[in-house]
């Protein structure tokens, strides 16, 4: 992965793809996990992975970034912040729903797995 964007698109084709090891190969040793559809802080690989198996387990399950809404700023040569919106579809109750949620990653692309923190929440409804 050579850019940010790389790095984004490969996240999401494992997610869609349910290729758990080579997505959980993308988080570093001693990342962070704030989920979307947990209330935990996730910040072991043990936690991560427990995460993501119950998520990648979700019948129709995909994620779909707004490409329009990606904001990259460059923090140093080869560490790079990256946000925006994505929707995430899943059958619950065997409804498809559809949720989005803002994300941020902090990633640093000299390294073999290059996520060093995620943060991601579901845009509240408006009232």
């Amino acid at each position: 992965m050579t850019t940010p964007e790389d790095l984004l698109k490969t996240w999401v084709r494992y997610v869609n793809n349910g290729e758990l090891d080579e997505l959980l190969a993308l988080y570093r040793e001693d990342a962070i996990l704030i989920p979307t559809f947990s209330n935990r802080i996730l910040d072991t690989p043990e936690k991560i992975r427990v995460y993501f198996e119950k998520l990648t387990s979700r019948e129709d399950l995909s994620v779909t970034v707004h490409e329009k809404t990606i904001a990259i700023h460059t923090i140093s040569d080869t560490v790079y912040s990256v946000s925006g919106i994505y929707c995430w579809r899943m059958a619950v109750d065997g409804e498809l729903l559809s949720f989005e949620a803002r994300f941020s990653y902090v990633l640093d692309l000299s390294n073999k797995s290059p996520i060093i923190q995620h943060h991601s929440s579901q845009i509240p409804r408006m009232l």
